[in-house]
């Protein structure tokens, strides 16, 4: 299995047969350059969704038509595009699990916002989420663009992620003492692995807080299109 960074929120993740691009952003992403799109997104077979806002969602259409692949995410806005984009689409809920093929999903609760920009002010796009993502024999819990929350004692109790890749970088979603309590508090991480940080210098540039604050954890600072093997 791998997980490969593909700077802010994005990722690439192989496993168990299956390459899934969480939150695509290529289009004008600072942490990538043009000539790593096609690298990032080689092969991949499903593209997950978190939520709408401009930094997760501005390539997954255009991904999913040229890849020809589906987009996997909260049922409504899959619907609309479904019907109204002609792309392949998964759409289920909170609480929700789906199988890909060998990879097991489960949607889980977030608490940010989730909206469009259109030219008559923000869309509503759903509901903002997480994930958890089973096979290999680990679980990946893809924390989505979130504050801290007592629902995560509920994750662990029924998904016991070993992984735990969580947006961290403050303004927009936790910081990374907020992370680290989170972590600590609610989960047995082996590996945690932050995002959210590093794009803008408004959000925090290093995860050293939170390497102080997980001893038992071995959190990993990922670097762009740099695999992470398990």
């Amino acid at each position: 299995m791998q997980i490969t960074w593909l700077g802010h929120a994005s990722f690439r993740i192989e496993i168990s047969g299956k390459t899934l691009l969480i939150d695509p952003w290529l289009s004008g992403n600072p942490m990538l350059t043009e000539a790593q799109h096609g690298p990032a997104t080689e092969g991949a077979t499903h593209i997950l969704l978190t939520h709408g806002h401009f930094d997760h969602v501005i390539d997954t259409l255009p991904l999913a038509k040229r890849l020809g692949i589906p987009v996997v995410g909260q049922y409504d806005l899959m619907g609309h595009w479904a019907d109204k984009e002609g792309i392949q689409t998964i759409g289920f809920n909170k609480g929700g699990t789906v199988d890909l093929g060998g990879v097991k999903v489960t949607m889980v609760h977030a608490v940010h916002s989730s909206t469009f920009a259109s030219p008559d002010g923000p869309r509503i796009a759903g509901t903002e989420c997480g994930f958890m993502i089973e096979g290999e024999g680990h679980t990946i819990y893809v924390s989505g663009d979130t504050d801290v929350m007592a629902d995560m004692k509920i994750f662990n109790d029924l998904h016991a992620p070993d992984i735990g890749i969580l947006a961290c970088g403050g303004h927009f979603t936790m910081d990374m003492k907020r992370a680290a309590y989170a972590a600590s508090t609610f989960f047995d991480f082996k590996t945690v692995i932050p995002c959210h940080y590093r794009t803008f210098p408004i959000l925090e540039q290093s995860a050293a807080v939170l390497v102080a604050a997980l001893p038992k954890a071995h959190v990993i600072e990922p670097e762009v299109l740099t695999p992470i093997t398990f």
